[in-house]
């Protein structure tokens, strides 16, 4: 009798297992299937360039264009020139444009970055003669910042908006003395007499101090260049202006550097004349963003061990 039961029991459990196990099956392709979608979609949005939204509501009306610098400009982060240029080309096709402006929140970043930006937004401005663009600057609006957003037609700021900081500099350190006192040997082998001028394991050498100053004063030379273009004589007569020194918003007004105290939707609104706002800053996708971010830091450790930091401040 027991083992009549027992084979009974033995069949049922065999019969509940299969059950259990047609059932994991089952939910482990609902999964995968969803996996498999989720595939697609990031496949087609790495196929529309991880564009496919410009930001904002497609209204038919007119609307201002804004194009966002927020963070540094860096050449291989989201503010690098090529997407800010990209935004400022696509808001200055648009039919139904009535006005662009460039929003900055940035400390500033790479002169290249900034002086491609400065560039283009001139050769706009050439082109499209009859499209005000204009700057509406927030919390940092400093050095690189600056120069990339100076040749717009205009410059709003708010009191407390910290602006200027017109220079540049090389960041590096010197541990020659303490490699020294610790006993360590350095060993740099180089093909060029200068090649390793700025390794901050060697003693630096005067002429290898007043090369450095010497491009540092060329880069500087074009910065103030890009101010007096943009600003002309509403610049104050003021030798402080381009040495690096930095302002609030109010003071930047009184020295020429602004325009105006004004907010995003008070140009839209009162000086463009149309409230509708369209954000044209081109959009990275989810993965382009982590893949950008590890690139960036490993790039930054690289150029911080072989040459500083060099940016415009």
């Amino acid at each position: 009798m027991n083992d009549e039961y027992w084979e009974r029991d033995a069949l049922r459990d065999i019969a509940l297992e299969g059950i259990r196990e047609r059932r994991r099956a089952r939910r482990w392709s609902i999964f995968f299937r969803f996996l498999f979608l989720g595939y697609l979609v990031l496949l087609l949005l790495m196929a529309r360039g991880f564009d496919f939204w410009l930001g904002g509501d497609d209204a038919p009306g007119p609307h201002t264009a804004v194009v966002k610098i927020n963070g540094a400009l860096l050449p291989d982060g989201e503010n690098r020139a090529e997407n800010i240029i990209r935004g400022l080309q696509n808001a200055y096709r648009d039919e139904r444009t009535a006005g662009v402006i460039l929003q900055v929140n940035s400390p500033g970043g790479s002169p290249v970055q900034s002086g491609q930006i400065n560039a283009e937004i001139r050769r706009l401005k050439a082109r499209y003669p009859d499209m005000p663009i204009y700057t509406v600057a927030e919390d940092m609006f400093t050095s690189g910042a600056y120069y990339a957003a100076v040749s717009t037609d205009r410059i709003y700021v708010d009191q407390g908006t910290l602006i200027g900081s017109i220079g540049v500099l090389i960041n590096s350190f010197g541990f020659h003395e303490a490699m020294d006192r610790l006993g360590i040997e350095r060993r740099l082998y180089t093909a060029g007499d200068s090649k390793g001028f700025l390794d901050p394991f060697s003693a630096a050498e005067p002429e290898d101090e007043a090369w450095i100053e010497g491009l540092l004063t060329d880069v500087h030379e074009q910065f103030i260049e890009a101010v007096k273009t943009g600003r002309g004589d509403r610049l104050a007569d003021d030798d402080r202006l381009f040495s690096g020194l930095v302002w609030t918003g109010e003071q930047g007004v009184e020295l020429g550097l602004a325009d105006e105290l004004g907010s995003l939707g008070h140009v839209a609104r009162e000086v463009i004349g149309v409230e509708e706002i369209r954000d044209f800053t081109p959009q990275a996708g989810v993965l382009q963003r982590f893949a950008g971010r590890i690139g960036v830091s490993i790039g930054d450790r690289l150029a911080s061990s072989l040459l500083g930091d060099y940016i415009v401040r």
